[in-house]
């Protein structure tokens, strides 16, 4: 008799986590690999998606051409769901983001005025984006942003060439996580939750997914947080989950799907 597979629900970032890091992030796409990866999770009974990112949701769900997954924009303030329906966070929080938009965008552009910083609005954040910034330009930016940040009801995130300026300190991806399992009326046990990223947002969900003893993967050269594992790319990452694929699915079908997986991208081994 089969096993009945364990209902789970699988969280992974965007940028550097199912793509690669490009020097134009609007170049950016999901590697095959990953988008293997993901389409042999959908095939497994009881198993849920999420793509959360803190992109908005019109520029995330753009990149993902896969149907059937939950898409989380702002790092989860606003979701699309399998089917296309959409839901957005309204209320006490939209209001607070006005007033906190209205004080300190202003004051953000000034502070990014820098050669080769771009600033991208998020509605809930700033990215600062630093990828063509000459050095000076990035020692100049962090040294302001220490100095400004003490007594703004801010939270500065750091990841790969950016920090994200988050103007409502509560809603980050940790938020996208608890909102997604309400609406899903889910209750997370013991491994039924996972989280792959790869910058300081991300961590935050981390730490969560890992209380709730669920399992978190670090896409890059060193663990987010001390309960993670690591892998170095996004098809490391690829090859690790159809590893982890092991209820829901018979071993030959793993073993095919792990194969299909190493033929598209190559993966590494993911390391400990």
């Amino acid at each position: 008799m089969n096993d009945i597979p364990v209902e789970r629900i699988w969280f992974f970032d965007f940028d550097g986590t199912l793509s690669l890091i490009v020097p134009d992030r609007e170049k950016a796409e999901l590697h095959p690999a990953c988008g293997a990866m993901i389409s042999e999770l959908l095939e497994i009974p009881f198993q849920h998606v999420a793509i959360l990112s803190s992109r908005s949701l019109d520029d995330l769900a753009g990149r993902i051409p896969v149907e059937g997954l939950f898409l989380g924009g702002t790092s989860g303030t606003e979701w699309q769901v399998p089917g296309g329906h959409r839901m957005t966070l309204s209320g006490r929080p939209a209001r607070i983001l006005e007033e906190a938009r209205a004080e300190l965008l202003p004051e953000i552009h000034t502070l990014a005025g820098l050669p080769g910083v771009l600033v991208e609005d998020k509605i809930w954040s700033l990215a600062l984006h630093t990828r063509r910034a000459p050095d000076i330009s990035r020692t100049r930016l962090a040294d302001r942003l220490s100095r400004w940040r003490p007594g703004r009801k801010v939270r500065v995130l750091r990841g790969p060439e950016v920090y994200e300026v988050q103007l409502v300190p509560r809603i980050n991806k940790s938020f996208g996580v608890r909102m997604l399992c309400r609406f899903l009326k889910f209750s997370p046990g013991p491994g039924t939750l996972f989280y792959a990223g790869d910058d300081e947002n991300d961590a935050i969900a981390m730490r969560l997914v890992t209380r709730l003893r669920g399992t978190a993967l670090t896409v890059g050269k060193r663990s987010l947080i001390p309960a993670s594992l690591v892998v170095e790319t996004p098809p490391a990452l690829a090859a690790e989950i159809c590893r982890l694929m092991n209820n829901g699915a018979p071993d030959g079908r793993r073993k095919e799907t792990l194969n299909r997986v190493d033929r598209t991208a190559g993966a590494r081994e993911v390391k400990t």
